[in-house]
């Protein structure tokens, strides 16, 4: 019976922890998932990325659009290995990456370019 009890409340503690992408301010930013690594949230919002640059462990990297009148990309410029998909414009809602140790460079398309503009940088350790 004690089993049986375990297994709900883990069951229920699993469904709990699970959120939701859509939402268009990013809910909870949820929890960095099962996958070992931790979690960092990095604020798109009226030209800046904050915070930049950013030391992270290795795992989820959710990006958290603040401003949803104006629209941002997410667009890689460097990295090791392959680089995470680019985004479209993007004016709410969050974006969720896995990253491996190493710098990643990024930028904003619409404000910015690499190393200029609206850009920044991650460490992940």
């Amino acid at each position: 019976m004690r089993y049986s009890s375990w297994m709900v409340t883990a069951a229920v503690l699993s469904l709990v922890g699970c959120g939701s992408s859509t939402s268009p301010y990013g809910g909870g930013g949820g929890g960095g998932g099962g996958g070992g690594g931790s979690s960092a949230t990095i604020t798109v919002g009226n030209d800046f990325f904050n915070p930049t640059p950013n030391t992270v462990s290795a795992g989820a990297v959710t990006f958290r659009w603040a401003t949803p009148s104006n629209g941002h990309t997410l667009t890689w410029d460097s990295g090791p290995g392959t680089l995470p998909a680019n985004t479209g414009t993007i004016t709410s809602g969050t974006q969720v990456v896995i990253l491996q140790p190493g710098t990643y460079q990024y930028h904003c398309s619409i404000h910015g370019g690499p190393g200029t503009g609206m850009h920044g940088t991650i460490v992940v350790q």
